[in-house]
């Protein structure tokens, strides 16, 4: 796959560790410029360095996708600098804040609802007004890194399964909302809003985010299982889109939330 995303400029989210830093691995792999996006400015710059050091190429930039100015920005600044060019959005970044209906916290609560739902929703809204005008031929990418979480779930686990359920009935909204914008032809024929929205839903992988949950190991994906899955979504054929896809672990039939 090495230089089939040559030419392309992907935003990835959480790009400082876990699930995002492996995507940012894998899409610089396949000749992607990887823009790392996170709050966390030294974890972005390992990330950036890792990338480079294997020859791949990547800036960082600082995104917290909670600020709706700094999503507005960020977009803007990227478009400004590589014009259509920029044309790939991974959102992967997300929290967990465990808590019981009991003693949840509402500060908690908010949070992972703000940085798992509400900030990937209108970060993709702001990359999308922006491609809609790609000519003929051209086709953008979106993908939604959501969980299996979304349709479990898991006792202690309020805020995290919520949001992201939340999260994959707004992408599969989208996802509806792009197909009614397909433009009719006058042979009457429909050529495809010029970009896709697709959803990955995995299981646990072996990130930091996990560690709260004491899951052995090998009962969980590697990250790079999950970015190698992403990457195949953006060199799927334009003509078609896959609108969620599972992976789990082999090793964990009861699927961990």
């Amino acid at each position: 796959m090495a230089g089939e995303l040559k030419g392309r400029v992907a935003l990835v989210t959480g790009g400082a560790s876990g699930l995002g830093r492996a995507t940012c691995v894998s899409l610089a792999e396949a000749g992607a410029h990887v823009v790392v996006a996170d709050i966390d400015a030294d974890g972005s710059a390992r990330t950036r360095d890792l990338v480079t050091g294997a020859g791949g190429s990547a800036d960082v930039v600082a995104l917290d996708v909670t600020d709706d100015g700094s999503r507005r920005a960020v977009v803007a600044q990227l478009f400004e600098q590589h014009g259509d060019a920029f044309d790939v959005l991974v959102n992967v970044a997300g929290i967990d804040r465990p808590g019981y209906v009991t003693d949840i916290d509402l500060d908690d609560y908010r949070r992972v609802m703000a940085v798992n739902c509400e900030g990937p929703v209108f970060l993709t809204s702001e990359f999308v007004k922006r491609v809609q005008h790609l000519p003929e031929g051209r086709t953008a990418d979106v993908v939604h890194v959501v969980s299996l979480s979304a349709i479990t779930s898991g006792s202690g686990a309020i805020a995290y399964n919520g949001s992201k359920a939340g999260f994959l009935n707004a992408t599969r909204c989208i996802q509806r909302e792009l197909r009614e914008k397909a433009t009719t032809l006058e042979d009457g024929s429909e050529r495809p809003f010029p970009c896709r929205v697709q959803a990955v839903i995995p299981a646990a992988m072996d990130t930091p985010m996990m560690e709260q949950w004491g899951i052995p190991g090998h009962l969980m994906m590697p990250p790079s299982a999950v970015a190698d899955t992403v990457r195949t979504l953006l060199l799927l054929h334009p003509s078609a889109f896959v609108p969620e896809m599972q992976i789990v672990p082999r090793l964990e039939p009861n699927f961990p939330r």
